[in-house]
C-alpha cells in the first residue's frame, strides 16, 4: 500500500486572512490606543469589528472547519482529550480540537466586548468617543469604557493562553499549528479519510459575508 503524500486544505483562505487581520489589527489598535492616535484607533476598530461580523457569518456559512457547529464538544469528549494530552496522547484533529475550539469561542467572545464597547466609549473629557456614543449617555459611555479596558484585559490574557497553548503542541508533541495556519494545508495522512472535507473557499458565500460585513459597518457610520 502506497503512503498519502497529499496535502488538503485544513483552513480556507477566509479564516485564514480572518486570523492573520485580527493579530495584526488588535495590535495596531493597542499601539495606536497607547499613543493616543484615537483617529487610526477608531478606523482599525470599525475594521475590526467588519471582520467579526464576517466570521460570525462564516461560522454559520462558511467550510466544514470555519463553522461553529463543527466545534461544538460534548463535555466528556473534551474531557477525554484533556486526559489523552496529560498522558503525552496526540492526534491532529481535521479542524480544532476540543481545547482550540473552547479558546476560539472564548477569543470572540471577548472581542465582541472589546469591540461592542469601544463603539460607545466615552473619554474622562468627552473628547474621544466611540462612533455610536451619541446614543448613550455620558455616563453609560464612561461604564462602557470602563469595560472596554477590562476587556482587553481578558482578550491579552487569552491571546497570551492561545500561544502558550501553540507553543506545547510544538515542543512536546511535534505538531506545527502555525504552518496550516499560513498555508492553509495539513498532511493527508495525518487524518482518517472520514475526516477530510472539501475546504476550498466558496467564493459565492464569502460574496455573501463579505456584503453582510460591509453593510453591519455602513450601518454603524449612519447611527453615529
Amino acid at each position: 500500500m502506497t503512503e498519502d503524500t497529499r496535502r488538503v486544505i485544513v483552513w480556507d483562505g477566509a479564516v485564514r486572512l480572518f486570523h492573520w487581520a485580527t493579530v495584526l489589527l488588535v495590535a495596531s489598535m493597542w499601539w495606536t490606543a497607547e499613543q493616543g492616535i484615537m483617529d487610526w484607533h477608531k478606523r482599525m476598530g470599525l475594521t475590526l469589528v467588519g471582520l467579526l461580523v464576517f466570521r460570525l457569518v462564516w461560522g454559520v456559512i462558511g467550510p466544514k472547519t470555519a463553522r461553529f457547529a463543527a466545534m461544538v464538544t460534548r463535555p466528556g469528549v473534551l474531557v477525554g482529550y484533556v486526559k489523552d494530552l496529560l498522558a503525552g496522547r496526540h492526534r491532529p484533529h481535521f479542524g480544532h480540537n476540543p481545547v482550540g475550539s473552547l479558546s476560539v469561542f472564548a477569543m470572540l467572545a471577548a472581542l465582541a466586548v472589546q469591540l461592542g464597547t469601544g463603539l460607545f466609549t466615552v473619554d474622562t473629557d468627552g473628547l474621544e468617543s466611540g462612533p455610536l456614543a451619541s446614543l448613550i449617555s455620558f455616563d453609560a459611555g464612561r461604564q462602557a469604557a470602563e469595560i472596554h479596558e477590562i476587556s482587553f484585559n481578558v482578550l491579552l490574557t487569552l491571546i497570551c493562553l492561545h500561544v502558550i497553548a501553540i507553543a506545547v503542541y510544538l515542543v512536546f508533541f511535534k505538531d506545527n499549528l502555525v504552518r496550516p495556519m499560513v498555508t492553509g494545508r495539513r498532511a493527508a495522512a495525518e487524518f482518517g479519510e472520514a475526516d477530510v472535507a472539501d475546504n476550498r473557499l466558496p467564493w459565492a458565500r464569502f460574496l455573501i459575508a463579505a456584503a453582510v460585513a460591509v453593510a453591519a459597518v455602513y450601518g454603524i457610520l449612519t447611527l453615529g
